[in-house]
């Protein structure tokens, strides 16, 4: 069986590191990129991600709105997308809601607590 690919886009290094070493001890193949437009060779490969993790505030281009336009493409739009952010649990709702993400991790988090969120939001996608 092959691993559910997981990408991380965040712009802080610290994060990709803990994020990505909790998810792959989980058994999950991870890829990180530090922007939006990093993102788009793992996301519009031909191995796409099985979710992706946005952190809202990236450079360049803010990640509910990169999600937003994921949503637009066909290629990308059944890809679940959970946004990363401090922004407290109001804000976070109206940005998922608006980006039509599926939901989102508050920052910050446990390593046990990002594995357990990911497993779910991975076992509602189709």
């Amino acid at each position: 069986m092959t691993k559910q690919r997981i990408l991380i886009v965040d712009d802080s290094e610290l994060v990709l590191v803990m994020a990505r070493d909790a998810l792959e001890e989980a058994g999950y193949e991870v890829f990180t990129a530090t922007n939006g437009i990093e993102a788009n060779s793992y996301i519009f490969s031909v191995d796409k991600p099985d979710l992706i993790i946005l952190d809202v505030m990236l450079p360049m281009l803010d990640g509910n709105k990169k999600a937003k336009l994921l949503r637009e493409k066909e290629f990308s739009r059944e890809i679940p997308i959970v946004l990363l952010s401090s922004k407290s649990e109001d804000e976070l709702r109206r940005l998922t809601a608006d980006a039509g993400a599926d939901g989102f991790i508050r920052k910050p988090f446990t390593s046990d607590g990002l594995v357990e969120r990911v497993r779910e939001y991975l076992e509602k996608s189709p």
